[in-house]
Order: C-alpha cells, then sequence, then structure tokens
C-alpha cells in the first residue's frame, strides 16, 4: 500500500491509503473498541510490577503434569519486552547446567503465571540485550542500577 500525506498542518497525522479510506493515527494503531475493552477487563485482574530489560527476575510459573499442579520458578535476567496489551509478552534468560544459555518466552498476563518478583534492577542502555547471548562468564553480567 502507498501512503500519501494530506496535510502537515492538521493536528491529527491523517492519511489516505490506495483504497481511499481515510484513517487517524496519532502513533497508535487503531484497533476495535470492543476488543479493546475487553483487554482492559482481562488486565485489571492482574498485577505485574514495573520492570525493564535488564532486570533480574524470578517468574513462578503453574505446570500441570496429569492431574497435579505444582509451582516452577524461572529465575534469569530480562533480556526483551515486546507487544502491548494482552499479548506482551517478555525473554528471560537464565544460564542452566554445564553454562548451557535457556531462553524462555513468557506472555505476561498468562494465567499459567502465578507471579513475578523483581530480585535486581540492571543498568542498561538498550531495551533488547540479545548481545548477552555471545557472551559468557563475567562478561555477561550486568550492573546493578543505584538508586539515589
Amino acid at each position: 500500500m502507498r501512503w500519501r500525506s494530506v496535510k502537515q498542518s492538521t493536528l491529527d497525522q491523517i492519511c489516505i491509503n490506495s483504497s481511499n479510506r481515510v484513517t487517524k493515527n496519532k502513533g497508535k494503531t487503531m484497533r476495535n473498541k470492543y476488543i479493546e475493552s475487553f483487554e482492559q477487563a482481562q488486565l485489571e485482574n492482574k498485577s505485574v510490577p514495573q520492570f525493564r530489560a535488564g532486570d533480574t527476575l524470578r517468574v513462578a510459573v503453574r505446570i500441570k503434569e496429569g492431574e497435579k499442579t505444582r509451582v516452577q520458578n524461572f529465575e534469569g535476567i530480562c533480556i526483551a519486552l515486546r507487544g502491548t496489551g494482552t499479548g506482551r509478552t517478555m525473554m528471560v534468560r537464565r544460564i542452566g547446567a554445564n553454562s548451557v544459555g535457556v531462553e524462555r518466552i513468557f506472555p505476561l498476563y498468562s494465567e499459567s503465571i502465578e507471579s513475578i518478583e523483581v530480585l535486581r534492577r540492571g543498568r542498561v542502555r538498550r531495551t533488547k540485550l540479545f548481545y548477552l547471548r555471545e557472551l559468557k562468564g563475567k562478561k555477561a553480567r550486568i550492573k546493578e542500577l543505584r538508586r539515589k
């Protein structure tokens, strides 16, 4: 699709695409209001702590094995956050046995996540820390954020 801008002086950014439909975007994508209200109701039930990439997290995951359910903790560094609303996910990386890196992607508002606990705040300058995959040992450490 080709986008042609109408006027730069308008309050909202109004663009006309090739099928002559007018959409108003102010840095956000337009979504169905019913879906948006449903997602807001889903988000109100869950309490998720404030964290970002570089923070060390402990994620308590509910695991179902046959008839029984148990809680297993996954502790590691959050290397990425992506998505919005109920589709928001986080990628957590930890070093497992024999220095093998293990990464898991968790949906933030999943029913299988029992709790998320922030253990350390990391001082990083990026939102995606994929460069940690190549680093080993002491080079893979992240400095702790100092509170004033």
